[in-house]
């Protein structure tokens, strides 16, 4: 992006002077509902004070509800609490990707409440039933102050009550997700910024706009299935506490530090409510395994033939070693773009210039595939392959390595 453009994405947050704008980004079921009239807990005594921390002793309340003091951000910068307050009703929520956790509803409440007003969501966030949304509601029904999570990008629901409401389910992408168009709300972006955040469409994410100005999303990658896996992200920066201390305080812009020399990032802010948090939240990370294929979702005898050509034939655990995960990262290997037919661009932002094996988990349950989702299907990334590496499989050899990737 020209220079002018990423000034213009510069001034619009005063929060971290090294960076600028970003992130986010029915009927009932009885069964799922229980008498839950708990509202939204108000953030942890001190959080936005300056006063010491009292660092929560779970890794999943981390995940799912610690916003790391990044209210500040999202209400008084990019005034969303106000947009969502005015303009948001459950049905617009839903129709952008945001989920809602129906163990936090009383029984009835679905099927009693207005689903077209604004007034209904902000019932939805007192009840702390906004996965990833954390607000704080006055008795009067205004939203004081509004936070993102972990769990905003990298949990679902399982639409057990109805799609995009049900059980949460922690460390799956939320590949509905349109963090681009809910950003794209506030009333204080530019034209032009709101048109980049709106060209991301579902389930894509771009992590390095607001640093580098260049607009090419990747879609959000799964949180789970991250143990015995060296290096995160798609090209390997590093392990998944980088990751979460890179993304809290640059993109969800919570109060606290992190510096990589390489990217020229020096943040520094105290109280720091990110570090303190760090080692909990991997391990809850880290207890997320990857979640079986659903019932009936592949056939397990052309899985098996698939089984054998992705360890010979196609020769998929060259890189994707089973027992290393299905990587070659845990070896120190990372691939040249030229190797794979990859698109080079969001290597070449970072600074290993080089793409990590993407260990293979939950793999039917979260279309699309490659970083920028370039490939919708798993045949998309079976004819790839077989394009570019010349393997020459049969169509029945194809569709047999398939049901294999839909059973990891």
């Amino acid at each position: 992006m020209p220079g002018p453009f990423r000034e213009v994405i510069m001034r619009v947050s005063s929060l971290c002077p090294a960076l600028a704008a970003l992130l986010v980004a029915c009927t009932d079921h009885p069964s799922l509902t229980t008498p839950a009239n708990q509202v939204v807990r108000p953030p942890p005594a001190g959080l936005l004070t300056g006063a010491r921390l009292d660092v929560p002793a779970r890794g999943q309340y981390i995940f799912r509800h610690w916003t790391f003091g990044d209210e500040p951000f999202w209400t008084d910068t990019l005034h969303l609490n106000e947009v969502v307050e005015t303009a948001v009703s459950p049905a617009t929520a839903l129709a952008v990707g945001l989920k809602v956790d129906a163990e936090r509803l009383p029984p009835g409440f679905l099927g009693s409440a207005d689903l077209t007003s604004p007034a209904t969501t902000v019932e939805l966030l007192r009840r702390d039933a906004v996965v990833g949304v954390e607000a704080v509601v006055t008795a009067d029904r205004h939203i004081k102050s509004l936070g993102i999570t972990c769990a905003l990008c990298h949990s679902t629901v399982d639409n057990a009550v109805t799609a995009g409401v049900g059980r949460r389910l922690d460390g799956l992408p939320n590949r509905d997700l349109n963090v681009g168009a809910i950003v794209a709300l506030s009333p204080v972006l530019p034209p032009a910024v709101r048109a980049v955040f709106n060209s991301w469409g579902p389930g894509k994410y771009d992590a390095e706009f607001n640093r580098d100005g260049l607009n090419n999303p990747v879609v959000i990658p799964p949180a789970l299935g991250l143990q015995g896996v060296a290096l995160e992200t798609y090209t390997g920066e590093g392990p998944v506490t980088y990751w979460n201390n890179y993304v809290a305080v640059t993109q969800m812009h919570g109060h606290g530090s992190f510096s990589d020399a390489v990217l020229g990032i020096n943040i520094q802010q105290t109280p720091d409510r990110v570090t303190p948090v760090l080692p909990v939240l991997r391990a809850y990370q880290l207890s997320l395994n990857t979640p079986p294929p659903r019932e009936g979702s592949f056939d397990p005898a052309a899985a098996e033939r698939g089984k054998q050509l992705f360890d010979a034939t196609a020769r998929c655990a060259t890189c994707h070693i089973p027992s290393l995960a299905f990587t070659d990262v845990n070896l120190g290997i990372l691939h040249e773009p030229s190797e794979t037919g990859m698109d080079p661009v969001r290597a070449m932002r970072l600074k290993n210039h080089k793409y990590r094996t993407t260990p293979l988990r939950a793999l039917g349950q979260h279309p699309p595939y490659f970083h920028d989702g370039s490939a919708a299907t798993l045949l998309d990334v079976v004819e790839h392959y077989d394009r570019f590496f010349g393997l020459g499989l049969s169509p029945q050899e194809k569709k047999d390595l398939v049901e294999y990737l839909k059973s990891l």
